[in-house]
């Protein structure tokens, strides 16, 4: 699938999901799945690396390894992952995630797509680039 196509499949599943601001979410989801290429998006519909027990549903489980950032540095690691039936299932087990813990609650009241995407990143992911490397997929596809 081409980015065109992995963007107006994901914006259209973040728009079904009722997930805030779905241009942007679709532009965390190209960064998180890799263009929805890695194993977790391919094989789990799990579009945000969004770990086994932060879901509200029972889904299957697959272990898949993985890699975070610990100083500085990617690491590699193994996780136990929710396998979701379909993409907007991703989407509002991810907007449920959000929804349901305190400290994303300034994403959720952001005023803009930019600012959610910054302040989801601060929490959502080890990367410490994360927020930048969203706003630039967001700019370059759907512009400023």
């Amino acid at each position: 699938m081409n980015t065109h196509d992995f963007l107006l499949r994901a914006v259209q599943a973040a728009k079904d999901a009722g997930h805030i601001w779905p241009e942007y979410a679709a532009c965390e989801a190209a960064l998180e799945s890799g263009w929805g290429n890695s194993q977790l998006a391919r094989e789990c519909n799990n579009l945000f690396g969004q770990k086994s027990g932060h879901t509200s549903g029972q889904y299957p489980q697959k272990s898949i390894p993985t890699h975070e950032w610990s100083d500085g540095h990617l690491v590699p690691a193994r996780a136990s992952w929710p396998v979701f039936p379909d993409w907007k299932t991703s989407f509002m087990e991810r907007m449920g995630l959000l929804n349901s813990l305190s400290v994303y609650q300034d994403a959720i009241s952001a005023t803009t797509g930019k600012d959610f995407v910054v302040k989801v990143s601060a929490h959502w992911a080890t990367d410490p680039d994360r927020a930048a490397k969203v706003l630039n997929i967001y700019s370059h596809h759907f512009g400023d």
